[in-house]
């Protein structure tokens, strides 16, 4: 179905173009328009780009979600790909299914995931070797790297190489700022690691798969990952699987993700009495804590303090 829509939304985009020149085409005073496909990609961006003349950076999804593969494209968003100069994706196959409309678009793409160590998914990196993003097949690999920190300050220095290229006129900024925010990313890792150093309880059971490379991350581990929709939630053997994981655990509380389904959340909670806590993905701005002038540390303090205050002694 969202093959389809894409494939009509594509011929759409199609007809944009014929009828409007290249971005910037027969204009001094152009602005270099970067569109960021991603929240987390466009916090990043605007990071990099802070500052910079005739530059500005737009979020093409912005929409309340739990996972972007949950996500339909509108005309507004091919009509917002139609004004952008470069287009900057996830990687790791997060976009793929929007592969038609991407390349529809004829924009230059940038893929922030290159040399991000990557993990399978439901993979432990303490047991099984990372794997730095070098042409292996999407599909094996986890695509939520911006909940890692450390991880995010490599998407932050592919995003500035690729701005400086395009926009050379700015390519000192993007660099400067580039290397400011990745210091921050670096000193924001080892500081939410440190809240975290004295959690006793260290393993995690989460309702979506997006949360592996913030577990990497922080120390902990995701013991089961539900990966559901509205509509399709767990099996019954996998609810058991889930209550017996609990008590084994004594966990007091599991997670579920801002946006996304809780039924069987609720339904082991009414089996065990275990308290259910939100975290958050950082999907959207709704997924910013209220008032926050850096969403994306705010966000992560807001996971970390949730994880403390539901599963601290």
């Amino acid at each position: 179905m969202k093959r389809t829509l894409a494939a009509g939304l594509m011929a759409g985009l199609l007809l944009l173009s014929a009828c409007a020149g290249p971005a910037g085409s027969g204009e001094e005073d152009h602005t270099f328009t970067v569109a960021a496909m991603t929240y987390p990609v466009y916090l990043f961006a605007s990071r990099v780009m802070e500052g910079a003349e005739n530059a500005v950076a737009e979020a093409v999804v912005n929409q309340p979600m739990s996972c972007l593969h949950d996500y339909t494209m509108t005309v507004t968003d091919m009509k917002n790909l139609q004004g952008a100069d470069i287009l900057l994706l996830n990687g790791v196959g997060l976009e793929d299914f929007m592969s038609a409309a991407i390349d529809a678009s004829g924009l230059q793409t940038v893929d922030c995931s290159v040399n991000v160590p990557l993990l399978h998914y439901g993979e432990d990196s303490g047991e099984h070797e990372e794997h730095d993003h070098d042409g292996h097949d999407h599909g094996e690999y986890d695509p939520h790297i911006w909940m890692d920190p450390d991880r995010a300050a490599v998407m932050v220095g592919n995003i500035a190489a690729a701005l400086s290229a395009a926009d050379p006129g700015n390519a000192r900024l993007y660099e400067a700022n580039a290397q400011a925010y990745q210091e921050e990313l670096t000193a924001l890792a080892a500081e939410l690691r440190q809240q975290l150093a004295g959690l006793g309880r260290r393993e995690l059971i989460t309702f979506h798969e997006g949360f592996g490379y913030f577990a990497d991350s922080m120390g902990l581990t995701v013991l089961k990952a539900i990966e559901e929709e509205a509509g399709s939630e767990a099996s019954a053997r996998e609810i058991v699987e889930i209550v017996d994981l609990i008590r084994e655990h004594d966990l007091p509380a599991i997670f579920t993700e801002q946006g996304g389904s809780d039924a069987t959340a609720q339904a082991v909670r009414r089996e065990t009495g275990t308290e259910v806590r939100q975290l958050t993905m950082l999907m959207s701005a709704d997924g910013v804590p209220e008032g926050a002038d850096d969403p994306y540390r705010a966000a992560l303090e807001w996971n970390v303090n949730t994880i403390l205050e539901a599963l601290g002694e």
